[in-house]
């Protein structure tokens, strides 16, 4: 491959990124993009000046971005040797090294796990970062970090209180939660609260039922805690399919108001005919996504002794705040905040303050009617371009929510599907790796929080293209 082709590849990668992120960003992707997907191993790259010049950005830019894809291991450069491509060797990531590990972290590796892709066209689970009030964000973190607030850089045993009151105030208001504040524990996003569960409520082989298809990291969390994953399938327009030869459940799972990855909304007589026939010790639902008219389908009760919700800001705001909530029994709640301390070491002080100003002052709130609104656009406009697609039995209705998912004629393959879609540079995620084996399932599921506007319509008119291509 010459240098022409190497350039020419690289600029036009580098255009189908959206123009909302930066340039940093956008040669990231594209030199990624590039080099795991077109260009060999060892291939020398032109200089940074080439490079830079031929993109239109600043030598500086280039130079940071080349800088995370040598992080990465993508790139390797050597001093008056130029920069080459490279990709971090299989071996090192294998479970069969001298020191293998454990059988758990295998079977967690094994199985669908977080994409390394966290941006792109329908990257599904990521909201829109571009359009978060990041000015006031800024301003927020500079009016807590005074002298008086030393204390904020200490440990938060228990969680920092004012956090804790917003948050029981945001849930009487969205979701119709009437909890006392002792009830609120504070976490490190959604799996750091089911890590706690598993470890608070569970033994290492008991059982954990999750509906199927399944959100694929609480399906990790639990494996990796060592308890029994049995998966149910839920279909929306008949309910669960019961397995006879269930074993006593200890742990079941539920989403909250809007199935993740169906992307409809759950059914409460669904959720309570499973967890009568079951009989769990204990019911956590995860309340991914939501909108403030839904609650009516969450089973969760405040008063009740064996129900528990998790909740995070990450799906609202940016998924790099990392973190969340749950909302224990009361009796729990002393034992699981201490045994948090004993086992995490909660910290994040100044970010549970300037998250708990921004509540108060009604930014999230605002945030989130403005961003639910563009999101209900957003999937029109999807629904609009897929519903007359060959082979589709299903596509979710437009929602406020961040993602979407299309079901297709069990015959299709899904995952090769999706591998050739991010052939180009659209990043969807496949539905069978996240169904039980006797759940013949097939779709894709897809996000909207990356794109919006003329973009958006530009890309779902090239998402259906060649999704008509492929099903042909």
């Amino acid at each position: 491959m010459d240098r022409e082709q190497v350039l020419h590849q690289l600029e036009h990668l580098y255009a189908l990124q959206p123009e909302r992120l930066s340039k940093q960003v956008r040669i990231e992707q594209a030199l990624r993009s590039a080099i795991t997907q077109q260009w060999p191993v060892g291939l020398r790259l032109p200089s940074h000046r080439v490079l830079a010049q031929k993109l239109g950005v600043a030598r500086q830019t280039l130079a940071l971005a080349i800088g995370t894809l040598l992080e990465e291991g993508l790139l390797k450069t050597a001093h008056g040797q130029g920069t080459w491509t490279s990709k971090p060797s299989l071996a090192a990531n294998s479970p069969t090294q001298n020191r293998p590990l454990s059988k758990r972290a295998q079977k967690v590796l094994q199985g669908l796990g977080a994409s390394l892709i966290q941006s792109g066209a329908f990257v599904p689970g990521i909201p829109d970062i571009a359009q978060f009030p990041m000015r006031k964000w800024r301003q927020l973190y500079a009016s807590v970090t005074v002298p008086q607030n030393a204390l904020l850089l200490s440990y938060s045993t228990g969680g920092y209180g004012p956090l804790k009151r917003a948050i029981r105030d945001f849930l009487e208001r969205w979701r119709n939660i009437r909890c006392d504040t002792d009830q609120i524990i504070i976490t490190d996003g959604t799996h750091n609260g089911l890590e706690l569960c598993a470890m608070a409520l569970a033994d290492v082989g008991d059982t954990v039922a999750m509906e199927s298809p399944c959100y694929w990291g609480a399906r990790n969390v639990f494996t990796a805690t060592g308890m029994n994953v049995e998966m149910l399938p839920w279909h929306p327009d008949h309910g669960h399919t019961l397995s006879a030869s269930l074993a006593p459940v200890q742990l079941a799972y539920l989403t909250g108001s809007h199935h993740y990855p169906l992307s409809v909304p759950t059914c409460l007589h669904d959720k309570q005919r499973l967890c009568d026939t079951l009989a769990p010790t204990y019911i956590i639902e995860d309340d991914y996504e939501f909108n403030r008219n839904d609650h009516s389908n969450l089973l969760f009760d405040p008063e009740s002794g064996h129900h528990l919700l998790a909740g995070s800001f990450s799906k609202m705001m940016f998924p790099g705040l990392r973190l969340g909530y749950l909302v224990v029994p009361r009796q729990l709640s002393g034992p699981m905040n201490r045994l948090r301390s004993e086992l995490f070491r909660e910290g994040r002080m100044l970010d549970q303050a300037v998250l708990a100003q921004f509540i108060f002052d009604g930014d999230l709130d605002a945030w989130c009617r403005r961003i639910q609104r563009d999101y209900l656009g957003r999937q029109q406009v999807m629904h609009d371009q897929l519903r007359a697609l060959p082979f589709v039995k299903r596509i979710s209705p437009p929602s406020s929510a961040i993602s979407l998912c299309i079901e297709f004629a069990s015959h299709i393959n899904d995952v090769q599907l999706a591998q050739a879609l991010l052939k180009e540079h659209l990043i969807v995620r496949p539905l069978s790796p996240v169904c039980a084996e006797h759940d013949p399932r097939s779709g894709l599921v897809m996000g909207v929080g990356m794109l919006s506007g003329e973009t958006l319509a530009r890309e779902a008119q090239r998402l259906r293209r060649c999704l008509e291509n492929l099903l042909r």
